[in-house]
């Protein structure tokens, strides 16, 4: 039987089908939570149970703890209801309005940017358009029923051709497909827009900073975000200070590290490329070690900062605990992409693709 769900502290209400997720419940009717895998490892969707039973599904221990869960806390991705609920969490306005749609799309141009980083445009009919918000992801529908998550790196505003990132993983099924057997002209399939890491306005005005951190090709939701952010510069008198830290293995994993650099043509806008394994032929003279450590260096404190941090697992939940342990950003400051296992839940979404498969 369908179950009541009462999402506090708005006081919508909605209905679950029978073995469908608050996460899946509340997006069918219209009301967007924050989210970001879809499979239990990122977290981000976590909320509190305040009345009700869930089966908490499938999930990482890291994601949710046993404490955590003693304490009321759920993930609204995979907590299916088993009693009318009432659950706490926040809301995203900024999507209402937005259709998620599923649509198909032809590959129009296939660009290796890197030994292992292929750039994917894909072009939409004639009479569609997919509306976005800078830093949101859709899924390439697979034949097998089975999903691939991508950020669109592309801004809203340049949306004639989509633009995804994909890194090729060993034993990667999708990833395999597209760097030895994708061509240009073929047809796939997708839905989107999804996701909540998009840039939120600063709650208060002393948040007048903004840290991007990427792994690998987390670069791609950021791109999509800055470029939208510098193209809006004369219409909303965007000031706000912005700092990109990318960090990779080598200088060949920065694959568009010119572009990135090219932005610091506005005067708000600094770049940090940050290698942990630079090559003797790389001839690194910037920055080396974890990406995070380099903000850490750099930063005292964050308490006046909003932290964008897109890629690896590992990088987005160090980043998280030492920068809310250390260096006192407000942990509502915080807002990440995790790009998760498609082995953790082959039959659901993951989220982009340092780990696709």
């Amino acid at each position: 039987m369908a179950h009541q769900i009462i999402i506090q502290p708005s006081g919508h209400v909605l209905s679950a089908e029978p073995g469908e997720t608050i996460l899946e419940a509340a997006l069918r009717e219209g009301f967007t939570l924050p989210y970001g895998c879809r499979n239990g490892s990122c977290g981000v969707c976590k909320g509190k149970i305040i009345q009700g039973k869930v089966d908490y599904g499938d999930h990482s221990d890291e994601a949710l703890t046993a404490d955590e869960k003693k304490s009321g806390s759920a993930l609204f991705c995979c907590a299916i209801p088993l009693s009318d609920l009432i659950i706490e969490c926040d809301e995203i306005d900024a999507t209402k309005g937005i259709q998620i749609k599923t649509l198909p799309c032809r590959v129009q141009k296939l660009e290796l940017v890197a030994p292992d980083v292929m750039v994917i445009s894909l072009k939409l009919p004639a009479n569609q358009r997919l509306q976005f918000l800078a830093g949101q992801y859709i899924d390439i529908l697979l034949k097998d029923g089975k999903r691939r998550s991508f950020s669109l790196a592309n801004p809203p505003h340049d949306d004639e051709l989509l633009q995804l990132h994909a890194r090729n993983y060993p034993g990667g099924a999708f990833t395999e497909f597209v760097f030895n057997h994708m061509k240009v002209k073929d047809i796939l399939r997708f839905t989107g827009p999804l996701g909540s890491f998009f840039l939120r306005e600063a709650v208060d005005e002393k948040a007048t900073s903004i840290i991007f951190l990427a792994s690998g090709t987390g670069f791609a939701p950021i791109k999509s975000i800055l470029e939208h952010v510098f193209y809006q510069e004369n219409k909303r008198n965007h000031k706000r200070k912005m700092i990109l830290y990318w960090g990779a293995r080598t200088k060949a994993d920065l694959y568009l590290a010119d572009l990135a650099a090219s932005w610091q043509q506005h005067e708000n806008f600094s770049f940090v490329p940050v290698l942990s394994e630079p090559l003797a032929t790389d001839e690194w003279k910037g920055r080396t070690g974890l990406v995070h450590e380099a903000v850490m260096q750099d930063f005292e404190t964050l308490a006046n900062h909003q932290v964008y941090a897109c890629g690896a697992p590992a990088m987005v939940k160090a980043a998280y605990q030492d920068f809310t342990s250390h260096r006192n950003l407000p942990k509502d400051a915080f807002f990440s992409d995790v790009f998760t296992p498609s082995t953790s839940n082959p039959s659901s979404a993951t989220q982009n693709d340092p780990k696709i498969t």
